[in-house]
């Protein structure tokens, strides 16, 4: 619960005056409820009364049929001003909430970021999100909002009715359903737990089976695939019916409150009739309130089916919320003239050395070149001078601070990797430049693509409203490169890291894009894993990547 209770707090924090107001509606709603029907119930056993007794000439009528039209009226406007108040600022923390969390995502180490699964990880978030978006809606604020309320009641009746009318309500709408919600909820954790892996690996494969269908096919394992899908689809139904269940009894027990507590108003108001301590129509407003505060209670059934949700999805979401309040950027302040330094490096996996240690020296304009054997660990020296790994022995120095010890955000700001996977998403080509920089001009955009030898290619096919699909589809791998390594240059890094670059590319489409990009970044220094003689020929110095010694010419 205490996760949950940071996220209600980080929530509350995003708007407290408008949910402050909306509670305050809320409150306004549940207590003018009480109001219209406590004073119907006066009203209509008062007119009975005065009619019997031969007054009903002489009862004013006026006054409590004007105050019923207004409180009808007013409780309507306040529903409304209630709703637009707690939904507006709910949307709004939730919009806020996922930005939150996915800049947390890219505070995560990177061989953690390297476990994730796009599609597991989307769908994470987003169930998440949707689970906590009604966590004060449905959950806080009703809660909140009907407790006040049954205290306000309970003194109220203290003063107009009896004081044992008013603790038979305050009571048994305090303690009865409070009681209900735990141990409802104790009974609900395990269908909701259920309920909620079953959606979250139904949507998974739902993802998988979509985007994987050709290759499925192609193998034959699309059925059994599409099988367990469903199956997975099927399990989350029948854990939810499980809960739908509990929430039926959960609604049955409530009724029942209410009918014992009115039952318990009804009997002790007539035993004060009868006294003489009272008369009929104050007798009225203890019964008819007690049926008016059933509202007040009604949202525990709701809360009970989500809490489990809620709960779970606040476990998972808080470890990566507090991720990303927890590393602000931090400025790289100029040492040793923005140098990359590495002395002595190496990592170790399992106690064994990936490569021999490496020593190298690079600084604004130059450009050194990583060459090695495939798998000699040239990939890896460029995420140890981003930061992405600590090195087991020696140190990496970028502006004479460690990169591994600075925030993503920071180190980002100043270096661009190039891996050898490409990344593009399914939109237009500008749109994935301006991932890069996303206030540059079109002409900023071209000059970039003219850099790399792309410019010519695409403007006879829709220019930079070309249309990609998923992963670049609609680009050769070459052009797919060149698009990458274009969206680098619109960074204008300190310090380019790149692997393989021409990969894909022709020996004189590769030693045009080396030069364009050189002449794009002039003052930039240049990392470069290669093996190809078109990238070492820009080389300020080689360094030789192997398992025996690293060697620099």
């Amino acid at each position: 619960m205490k996760d949950l209770a940071s996220i209600i707090l980080t929530i509350l924090n995003a708007d407290r005056r408008a949910f402050a107001r909306g509670f305050a509606l809320a409150v306004t709603v549940l207590a003018m409820g009480v109001a219209l029907l406590g004073l119907s119930g006066w009203f209509i056993v008062a007119s009975a009364a005065a009619g019997m007794a031969g007054m009903g000439i002489l009862f004013n009528v006026f006054a409590p049929s004007a105050m019923v039209r207004f409180l009808a009226l007013g409780r309507t406007a306040a529903r409304y001003g209630e709703r637009v108040l707690t939904h507006d600022a709910t949307l709004r923390a939730v919009s806020d909430l996922r930005v939150s969390l996915l800049r947390g995502l890219l505070t995560k180490p990177h061989r953690a970021l390297e476990r994730l699964r796009a599609n597991s990880e989307l769908n994470r978030i987003t169930a998440d999100t949707e689970a906590l978006d009604g966590v004060l809606l449905r959950l806080v604020i009703p809660a909140a909002a009907g407790g006040v309320t049954i205290m306000a009641v309970a003194v109220t009746l203290w003063i107009l009715v009896h004081p044992s009318v008013a603790l038979i309500i305050g009571g048994g709408y305090l303690v009865l359903p409070t009681a209900i919600f735990f141990i409802g909820q104790r009974i609900a954790k395990s269908p909701a737990r259920l309920s909620e892996a079953a959606l979250q690996a139904g949507r998974s494969r739902m993802i998988d089976l979509v985007s994987g269908r050709d290759d499925l096919s192609v193998f034959g394992q699309l059925l059994p695939v599409a099988d367990q899908t469903i199956d997975a689809f099927n399990r989350g139904s029948m854990a939810r019916e499980r809960l739908e269940s509990i929430e039926r009894r959960t609604g049955l027990a409530l009724d029942m409150v209410t009918a014992i507590v009115t039952t318990g108003c009804l009997v002790v108001g007539v035993d004060l009739v009868q006294a003489g301590e009272i008369n009929p129509a104050t007798a009225a407003i203890g019964v008819f309130a007690s049926l008016a505060l059933a509202e007040a209670v009604a949202p525990v059934r709701r809360a009970l089916s989500e809490i489990g949700r809620m709960t779970q999805a606040a476990r998972r979401v808080r470890p990566t919320l507090d991720e990303a309040q927890g590393n602000p950027d931090l400025p790289i302040v100029p040492a040793n003239g923005n140098r990359l330094q590495m002395e002595a490096v190496t990592l170790e996996i399992a106690g064994r050395p990936l490569f021999a240690p490496v020593t190298l020296d690079l600084g604004p304009g130059e450009t050194v070149v990583l060459e090695g054997a495939s798998g000699s660990g040239k990939s890896t020296v460029l995420l140890l001078a981003i930061g992405a790994f600590s090195p087991t022995k020696g140190q990496v120095r970028y502006a004479g601070r460690d990169p591994a010890k600075l925030p993503v955000s920071t180190v980002t700001e100043e270096a661009v990797l190039v891996p050898q996977r490409h990344a593009l998403i399914a939109d237009t080509v500008a749109a994935n430049l301006r991932l890069a920089a996303p206030g540059a001009s079109d002409e900023t955009l071209w000059r970039a693509l003219d850099a790399v030898c792309l410019s010519e290619t695409l403007r006879d096919r829709g220019g930079l409203q070309l249309r990609l699909g998923p992963r670049g589809a609609g680009l050769s791998g070459g052009e797919a490169r060149r698009l990458v390594l274009a969206r680098a240059i619109l960074r204008d890094p300190a310090l380019m890291l790149l692997d393989e670059p021409t990969e894909g590319l022709d020996d004189t489409a590769a030693r045009q894009v080396m030069t364009g990009l050189r002449k794009a970044c002039p003052q930039a220094a240049f990392l470069i894993a290669a093996h190809r003689s078109a990238e070492k020929e820009h080389a300020d110095h080689i360094v030789r990547i192997s398992t025996s010694r690293a060697t620099k010419r």
